[in-house]
């Protein structure tokens, strides 16, 4: 019931690892930063500035090209971008545009994946392929990202982990928390990671406390989780797969069964076990 593999399916995940051995799913959250130290492969070196980037540069098989490209607009996480060099095109080259902050050396960027103008990434840091960080998002660190995400605008995100396709493309804010695949975020969502009272977040299971060790947890969300625009979570929420949370709910902490459909204004409907 709190087992990674209950939230999420993970064959597809490069980073799947990250899970080995874990009995309920937020001990993850601790060990994220020291799984990236032990497996990244940084390849941004000489680019890493306190100030934005000056000009657009493209990533290529571990080589940094500085001029004589041309990009081809196009969405990023259906891999329609293209970029062309001296007649021949770059087939998972990853764009990094001018105006761009990479705040240290400790970050991995994808194939094919983008960086816009604004957007501040810090490490240690791991971004899969063909992902969009764009203008104006905060990547604090101790985060992974998987393939075809998205990172949106003045979305914020720190100690957490997106599973592939798994989106949050409008001012959002994702702190020790985990998306799964396909997860998508409605504009304005947050996901609360302390508690006002700043102590231990503590879950209840089967009407009994079970302490999590942790003080900063947001959310897990399994996978195809659906949150409403300006939906908020409370420390400690645990939505399963396939949950629906309309928009401008505040969702108390708790562990939800999949198929959850939360509304703003009734009860808890569980389509799995067919109870409120």
């Amino acid at each position: 019931m709190l087992r990674p593999e209950d939230y999420f399916d993970l064959d597809g995940f490069f980073h799947k690892a990250l899970f080995d051995g874990v009995e309920y799913v937020w001990q993850v959250l601790p060990g994220i930063k020291s799984y990236i130290k032990d497996t990244i492969k940084p390849n941004i070196e000489g680019l890493c500035k306190k100030g934005p980037l000056s000009s657009t540069v493209v990533l290529y098989q571990g080589e940094v090209i500085e001029q004589g490209f041309t990009i081809e607009e196009g969405d990023v996480t259906k891999k329609k971008m293209k970029v062309f060099y001296e007649g021949h095109e770059l087939k998972g080259a990853s764009v990094i545009y001018a105006g761009a902050v990479l705040f240290d050396e400790s970050v991995e960027l994808g194939e094919g994946s983008v960086i816009e103008p604004g957007a501040l990434v810090k490490g240690p840091t791991i971004i899969g392929s063909c992902t969009e960080v764009r203008q104006g998002a905060y990547v604090r660190g101790a985060c992974i990202v998987g393939s075809q995400c998205v990172v949106g605008h003045t979305t914020e995100i720190k100690s957490a982990v997106m599973l592939n396709r798994a989106k949050a493309g409008h001012f959002a804010y994702l702190g020790d928390s985990i998306l799964g695949n396909e997860v998508n975020l409605g504009a304005g969502t947050k996901l609360a990671n302390l508690k006002m009272t700043e102590t231990e977040v503590v879950l209840k299971v089967n009407r009994k406390p079970l302490p999590t060790g942790l003080r900063k947890f947001g959310a897990i969300l399994g996978d195809h989780v659906q949150m409403g625009c300006n939906s908020v979570t409370s420390p400690g929420t645990l939505l399963g797969k396939s949950s629906f949370v309309y928009p401008n709910v505040a969702v108390l902490p708790g562990v939800y069964p999949g198929l959850s459909r939360i509304y703003y204004d009734r009860p808890i409907i569980s389509l799995e076990e067919g109870k409120g």
